[in-house]
């Protein structure tokens, strides 16, 4: 199958009326895209950025007329508000290869191994964890989450409790208990991220160790390790409702910090945890310590 897919350029108080304009003209999706390599940082809790110019791409099924769609546009919205229309047929893809070609399995501290489906490794000594990419974010291919997996996989788990807040995937919460959590409480705001964790604890046979919660749901109490895979603004928001997730002397991992953003993020903890030095992976770094 192929599509119709139609982009522009506007302004950012233009591009959401824009972008539902072609949803009311039967647009099957609507994407934003940074139209000039201008970096949006981690938004708040609830709140959608976009850039100050912005081009918005919307897809539509072949039988659509360009031309009546652009024709449509432009009754509506001023032509000067709108720069470099351009529209083109693409053919669909075969997602499933697609993904299949770039998500190989990986392994983490010789204990872990994150395979997708059909390409699990049972090597003695190692636990697998099965996952394919899906609507939440987590595969472990993006450093954040890598080094959380590493921390993970290098330390002993055996009969403790783990928060891990922020679960996208739930791939923090599965790999603690098939490394012999004894639970994992996975805490999300986005519903699509604890369908997603329920998903793969049952892909996982996991399932009857992993509670999963939206915030309205979540009762907190004191976890042995809490994991928190976030970003910088929000894991400062929050620092004393996570560190208070922490059990005395208990471990707390934060994730999902750039490397400049470090001193920030250990100012808002360190009058709880002492921090062990900081680990790197490309931009990204992960704070650990352990709760005074």
């Amino acid at each position: 199958m192929a599509w119709h897919q139609i982009s522009v350029i506007t302004q950012e108080n233009i591009a959401p009326q824009l972008a539902d304009f072609f949803s009311d003209l039967g647009a099957v999706s609507v994407t934003y895209m940074d139209a000039e390599d201008e970096p949006v940082y981690e938004p708040a809790i609830g709140e959608t950025k976009i850039w100050s110019n912005t081009q918005v791409i919307a897809l539509y099924e072949l039988d659509a007329d360009p031309e009546l769609i652009k024709s449509e546009v432009y009754k509506q919205f001023n032509h000067d508000d709108l720069h470099d229309w351009a529209y083109e047929a693409i053919a669909d893809q075969e997602w499933e290869r697609a993904w299949m070609e770039y998500y190989k399995p990986m392994k983490f501290a010789d204990r872990l191994w994150v395979c997708p489906t059909d390409q699990e490794q049972h090597e003695s000594g190692t636990v697998c964890l099965t996952l394919d990419p899906g609507l939440a974010f987590g595969t472990g291919t993006h450093p954040t989450t890598a080094l959380c997996l590493e921390w993970l996989a290098s330390h002993e788990l055996s009969n403790k409790t783990v928060i891990d807040y922020g679960c996208g995937s739930g791939i923090l919460a599965v790999a603690a208990v098939l490394l012999d959590a004894k639970v994992a409480h996975a805490v999300d705001i986005d519903p699509q991220a604890i369908t997603a964790t329920i998903s793969n604890a049952l892909k996982n046979k996991v399932e009857d160790k992993i509670k999963t919660y939206l915030p309205e749901q979540f009762t907190a109490f004191q976890a042995d390790i809490v994991l928190a895979n976030i970003l910088a603004k929000p894991l400062i928001d929050m620092a004393e409702q996570i560190c208070a997730l922490v059990v005395s002397g208990g471990q707390l991992v934060l994730s999902g910090i750039l490397h400049e953003q470090a001193e920030s993020v250990i100012n808002a903890y360190q009058h709880q945890i002492i921090f062990s030095p900081l680990v790197q992976q490309e931009d990204w770094i992960r704070l650990e310590g352990v709760k005074r």
